[in-house]
């Protein structure tokens, strides 16, 4: 996996963390109580501008909800 900034990695893992919340069919705010974070966060991750840091941690306890892999987040999917 390779990343040419930032920015495309930030898209990357909101567009995932989207895709797996939709999968689950959980809501912003379901996802956001569950792995103990504020609803804005998670929409500002998931946002497609997104350029705020994650912290592993945040990443793992989103995956733990979600019940995937960290790994996940960070594989771009091609769009067809």
């Amino acid at each position: 996996m390779h990343f040419n900034n930032d920015t495309d990695l930030y898209r990357v893992i909101g567009a995932n963390i989207k895709y797996y919340r939709e999968q689950r069919k959980l809501t912003q705010v379901q996802l956001a109580e569950q792995a103990q974070i504020s609803i804005s966060y998670l929409s500002k991750i998931e946002a497609a501008g997104c350029n705020k840091s994650l912290s592993i941690s945040v990443l793992n306890q989103i995956a733990n909800v979600l019940n995937v892999e960290i790994s996940e987040f960070f594989k771009e999917v091609s769009e067809s």
